[in-house]
């Protein structure tokens, strides 16, 4: 299934929200994941894996590696997703 890149940040959003327990407010993509968020790389393992399974799509290691802000995940999460046969 295609989805928009809106709709991918949304899901991503929801996942942040209910998972995490983040504020819709402070979901911005500059938002540091650690410093804005509250977030630790344990959550960021978790965040993978959820995303993984909301988008039924793989994120290999380079992908994640060196994503700090919110919007880098919405980038990579995209990038993936417009590679054939990501989902």
């Amino acid at each position: 299934m295609n989805r928009t890149p809106s709709e991918v940040h949304a899901i991503i959003d929801e996942i942040m929200i209910e998972e995490f327990e983040c504020d819709r407010e402070d979901l911005r993509p500059e938002a540091k994941l650690g410093e804005d968020l509250g977030m630790d790389s344990l959550d960021g393992v978790d965040l993978v894996v959820a995303i993984e399974k909301a988008l039924s799509c793989r994120l290999n290691e380079d992908e994640v590696r060196g994503i700090r802000t919110l919007g880098d995940i919405y980038a990579r999460v995209d990038a993936r997703l417009r590679q054939p046969g990501a989902v």
